[in-house]
């Protein structure tokens, strides 16, 4: 009846067993509710022309671009 030894034979192996990783159980997910008026980092393509428009003014461009597409968002609604 053969055994398996309770050292690796090979160094490698053996280094190899020290160093795996180990296995972690994943933490469950939390739910957790939308936090109000939250900005989102996105990628969005716009005209130059346009980008320069909002720019011209200064820092907050992307406040004016935010505050543009609100209220043509509740003007289409």
């Amino acid at each position: 009846m053969a055994t398996t030894p309770r050292r690796h034979a090979n160094p490698k192996d053996a280094a190899e067993a020290l160093f795996k990783p180990a296995k972690k159980a994943a933490a469950p997910a939390v739910e957790r509710p939308p936090i109000p008026n939250a900005k989102e980092l996105i990628s969005l393509k716009i005209d130059s022309d346009v980008l320069a428009h909002f720019q011209a003014d200064g820092p907050g461009w992307q406040d004016r671009i935010n505050d543009v597409l609100r209220t043509a968002m509740k003007e289409a609604s």
